[in-house]
């Protein structure tokens, strides 16, 4: 890649992995209760501000592997995307591949780390690989991580807000 870019570096000398991120959040509940939130894929509605309808496929659990479904909305669109759990560890981490784990084109991924009486939950983002539907150019891809990363930020907010609200049953 050329040492001098722009936003108009064309599509074809950029590298996917410049464009990934990490967020933070504070949550007062133990990992395992966050845990079992985030991979209720199901529940993503309730924090996300662009995923809903979100569902394993007929049988399927958040494990290594399983399949899910859900419908995405920006700037007025709507598509359904297929996703696949890369990483399923209980309390520790969750993580699934848009696209699956063979050819999917981004990661989201899960951390969860105890702090006090709480836990601090991480959420990343990172394009796998560049494909035009999500740009043609450096602005365009930087455009999107920039719209994930508030999506991000929004979505840990809201999490940390439902389970401060909503008792553990």
């Amino acid at each position: 890649m050329s040492a001098i870019t722009s936003e108009h570096d064309l599509f074809e000398v950029l590298d996917a992995s410049d464009f990934g991120f990490t967020r933070r959040a504070w949550v007062d509940a133990a990992p395992a209760r966050v845990y079992e939130l985030v991979s209720d894929v199901s529940a993503i509605g309730r924090w996300s501000p662009n995923a809903s309808d979100v569902t394993f496929d007929q049988g399927a659990r958040p494990r290594v592997g399983a399949w899910f479904s859900g419908r995405n909305h920006k700037d007025g669109r709507q598509w359904t995307t297929r996703s696949q759990v890369v990483r399923a560890e209980p309390g520790a981490a969750f993580a699934f591949v848009v696209g699956g784990a063979e050819d999917g084109i981004v990661r989201w991924s899960w951390t969860f780390h105890p702090l006090g009486r709480g836990t601090v939950v991480e959420q990343s983002w990172q394009l796998l690989r560049l494909d035009h539907v999500l740009g043609t150019t450096r602005g365009d891809l930087d455009a999107l991580r920039d719209y994930m990363t508030n999506s991000a930020e929004t979505t840990l907010l809201a999490l940390a807000r439902w389970i401060a609200e909503t008792p553990a049953g």
